[in-house]
């Protein structure tokens, strides 16, 4: 794993046009106190930031990168049950006091994050009154996405599953364009690459995405809405309703 430490960690967030949603929705006085806390980090495609059973070392909020929360099964390939970008946090599940990680943390996007240790995330948790009730709410929507995903899996084809991902993932990269292979997708959605290629395909000749190499392109966000599964719309809705 490559994670290469940017020091002055709350200069260079002042410059970065994406922000931390959950730090950026406490008060401005919180704000600067978690910062002082944090360093900013680059996180690269494929690295894992923790894996189940391991005790938590850091606590990260993303800024432009984003990272995919998957569940192992012996004798199976990893399954993605969630995705976290600059709208949440990964190690929330610290503060109730469980100390070891429950899934694997793998970056689906690089970029940026911030991060911050264990130790100080516990301290950070006593001196800021506003971040406590803040992550409570964070972590049931995160819980909620997780549930969406597993009924998601059992009941809705490839193709609105596949419009559903894409756009979580565009929503986090801050970018129409990003890079996901056939394979990589097939691993997250749990299906065989065969079924990636025909929804993706279907995708593409509705015009909704251009995709080829591995390089996948937004043209229609409007159409690839639409073309998903209610899933997307209710982590959308639960995120808006209890966070804003």
């Amino acid at each position: 794993m490559d994670i290469t430490v940017k020091k002055n960690a709350a200069r260079t967030i002042t410059k970065t046009s994406v922000v931390n949603r959950l730090i950026k929705s406490l008060p401005r006085k919180e704000q600067h106190n978690i910062l002082g806390h944090c360093e900013t980090v680059n996180i690269n495609f494929g690295d894992v930031l923790c894996e189940p059973g391991q005790f938590i070392q850091h606590v990260y909020f993303p800024l432009t990168g984003f990272i995919s929360l998957v569940t192992i099964l012996s004798g199976h390939e990893p399954l993605e049950m969630g995705l976290i970008g600059n709208e949440g946090m990964l190690g929330v599940t610290l503060m109730l006091g469980v100390k070891t990680v429950p899934m694997r943390a793998v970056v689906q996007g690089s970029g940026t994050t911030l991060r911050m240790s264990a130790s100080n995330f516990q301290r950070v948790l006593l001196d800021n009154a506003s971040l406590q009730p803040t992550l409570n709410r964070y972590l049931y929507t995160l819980m909620a996405q997780l549930a969406q995903s597993v009924a998601c899996m059992h009941f809705h084809e490839i193709e609105p599953r596949l419009a559903r991902w894409l756009l979580m993932t565009h929503d986090r990269a801050h970018a129409n364009h990003f890079h996901l292979t056939h394979e990589y997708l097939s691993h997250m959605l749990g299906v065989r690459r065969s079924g990636i290629t025909i929804a993706a395909g279907a995708l593409q000749i509705r015009k909704l995405i251009h995709y080829t190499r591995g390089e996948i392109s937004i043209l229609d966000r409007k159409g690839l809405e639409a073309a998903s599964c209610e899933c997307y719309q209710e982590a959308i809705n639960d995120y808006a309703e209890l966070l804003g």
